[in-house]
């Protein structure tokens, strides 16, 4: 009987092709009524490469991505703070790729395209009932869908969490508001470097290229993230438009020797806007035939680059205890015992001391003036130690990725 995967993001369609490689069957459910490729950039970390490169994916992705090579922190005045190596430059054995969202479902969805996996748009789950032997899905379309489990892959507005939690609420705001864009321009720095500035009291800016010479003459598509505290708490909708005016301010003045921040901004081929949230952890994931995963299960405030890497995880794991277990409620509960305290500790690390509390930690110290030597800041030892504890916590430290098994 086959396995209902609702929805057909990241996660949903690296379940399908997960499942399919393990020889269980699957179909998976959009609710939009055409997949087309939405949001901007976000990040693969080696966690995450790596189960992408064990679906066989690796050179497909490496042709639509730039690999990331370290990653910059610095302050507002464009100083540096901290480098670091990444991915097979830091002697991992995957890349860490920097990609457009759309252009990393598009290798997915071709990829389960290929492997004979059916796709269905335009399915939008509304209800779910299960018994010993199934678990129906109804549509709103007054259609049914029958199978042996029910994954919710639906994202933060998740209709099958809501179903298992109907009293939960909405998602929480953290304070934090941010614009989002993607940028036409020459490379900076390495060509692929991931800059992380300022702080965000006073503005914090993300930026990194997704896309190599789109032109033929050697631009890059640069995707940047603004974020800044504020109560502005509009809705959570990733394809919300944005307006220049409302956080352009902030970043005006940002002009560095090596990247004119402020031009990156106005150069924007598009603006989007969303507020910083996620959810509360859940005491579990399951129930019966029914359980969710990526950030349908635990969404989490994207200053980690690990919402993406996560919801893989989350896939992986979960095929491996479907494809282990008969009992279906058994690997449901098995893939919650791998994977709920691994997710939240991000979730809640994210909260507390993401990789940009070197920013933080910098800010706080300077009271936010220009440095003579960040070793009279702060020493390396500690930079190095707030960065090497996320690894740990996110699951993507090098020795211990190179040394856990396969989860399939």
């Amino acid at each position: 009987m086959e396995i209902l995967v609702v929805g057909a993001g990241i996660g949903g369609l690296t379940l399908a092709l997960s499942l399919e490689r393990l020889g269980l069957a699957c179909r998976v459910y959009e609710a939009a009524p055409e997949i087309r490729p939405l949001g901007v950039g976000i990040n693969l970390l080696p966690h995450g490469t790596r189960e992408l490169t064990e679906l066989g994916l690796q050179e497909r992705l490496a042709r639509v991505a730039v690999e990331t090579r370290e990653v910059v922190f610095c302050n507002r005045f464009g100083q540096f703070i901290f480098r670091e190596p990444r991915g097979r430059h830091a002697g991992y054995d995957w890349p860490q790729f920097s990609i457009h969202r759309g252009d990393l479902q598009a290798v997915l969805l071709e990829a389960a395209r290929e492997r004979g996996i059916e796709i269905l748009p335009g399915m939008k789950c509304i209800a779910v009932r299960q018994d010993e032997n199934e678990v129906e899905i109804r549509f709103d379309d007054g259609a049914w869908a029958r199978g042996a489990a029910a994954i919710g892959c639906d994202g933060i507005h998740s209709a099958v969490r809501k179903i298992l939690y109907p009293d939960e609420g909405p998602p929480a705001y953290q304070g934090i508001h941010m614009w989002r864009g993607v940028t036409r321009m020459k490379p900076w720095l390495t060509g692929a470097s991931m800059v992380i500035g300022g702080w965000l009291e006073v503005g914090k800016m993300v930026a990194y290229p997704i896309r190599d010479d789109i032109d033929g003459k050697g631009t890059q598509l640069v995707n940047w993230v603004a974020e800044i505290q504020s109560p502005r708490n509009v809705v959570q909708d990733w394809n919300l438009a944005g307006r220049l005016e409302d956080f352009y301010p902030a970043f005006a003045d940002w002009r560095f020797d090596w990247l004119d921040v402020a031009a990156l901004v106005r150069g924007a081929d598009m603006v989007l806007e969303y507020p910083m949230v996620d959810r509360d952890p859940l005491p579990a994931w399951s129930r019966g035939r029914v359980t969710l995963l990526g950030d349908a299960a635990h969404p989490m405030v994207p200053r980690g680059s690990n919402g993406a890497g996560q919801a893989i995880l989350d896939a992986r794991a979960l095929a491996r205890c479907l494809g282990r277990e008969e009992d279906v409620a058994g690997a449901l509960r098995e893939y919650e015992r791998i994977r709920l305290k691994a997710a939240y500790d991000v979730v809640l690390m994210n909260r507390a001391d993401p990789p940009d509390a070197i920013l933080r930690e910098v800010h706080r110290r300077t009271g936010d003036r220009p440095f003579a030597r960040i070793e009279d800041v702060i020493s390396n030892e500690e930079l190095v130690a707030l960065s090497e504890n996320y690894k740990r916590v996110a699951g993507f430290e090098r020795e211990s990725l190179a040394r856990r098994e396969s989860f399939l």
